[in-house]
């Protein structure tokens, strides 16, 4: 990916943060409060800075990725394609996945999966939010930097092939994009999205997955 990338298509969004910790708060029994978290392509740092852990490290390819952790997350810059492991083998309890995967090749993308089962101890969990193709077809490649197709059944495929157990997969978690909302972000409207079986919009999905 681009590192100008988030000056040209994903801009700095004060609602992003609302969206994310509200997020972070929903998932978090999915991370153990003594857990160590790898956040790949964390971009602006809003789901790993809101995240609830005694290790947090954030990773993308973007150098202004610093600039947006908040204190107590560490930061490096590398590509993911081939730089995971640099990282060490089973370091981690959990690896945060948001809009990350559908930006790589094919090959590419079989090859930073292998590298998070790597990173994660036995047990660690992946979990990934992004596009879902089923339901985001109509402005999938409004965002030129996409290259693979996921659906809630080809991911935890891909995952299952490199020894993932899938824990949960939720077709429809959260809206293909916030950025033309028409009413404000708030905290509680995202818990009521969340947790309401009615998703207009939704376009992202949710897999969690377990390293065997």
């Amino acid at each position: 990916m681009a590192t100008n990338y988030h000056d040209v298509h994903l801009t700095q969004d004060p609602a992003r943060a609302v969206v994310w910790s509200t997020v972070a708060d929903y998932l978090a029994s999915y991370v153990p409060p003594d857990a160590a978290v790898l956040d790949i392509g964390a971009g602006y740092c809003d789901w790993i800075n809101f995240t609830r852990a005694a290790r947090r490290v954030a990773v993308d390819v973007w150098p202004g990725i610093a600039a947006h952790a908040a204190p107590g997350v560490e930061t490096q810059v590398l590509n993911l394609v081939g730089g995971l492991p640099a990282l060490g083998p089973g370091t981690f309890d959990a690896v945060l996945a948001s809009n990350v995967l559908e930006h790589f090749s094919p090959g590419d993308v079989d090859t930073v999966v292998a590298d998070i089962a790597a990173v994660l101890r036995p047990g660690g969990r992946l979990i990934a939010i992004q596009p879902n193709f089923r339901y985001a077809w109509k402005h999938y490649f409004d965002d030129y930097t996409h290259r693979s197709v996921f659906t809630h059944v080809s991911l935890p495929a891909l995952l299952r092939e490199h020894g993932f157990r899938i824990l949960e997969v939720r077709p429809k978690f959260l809206p293909y994009s916030m950025r033309e909302s028409r009413v404000p972000i708030r905290p509680w409207l995202i818990r009521a999205y969340l947790s309401s079986p009615i998703k207009p919009m939704a376009g992202q999905m949710l897999v969690v997955a377990a390293k065997e």
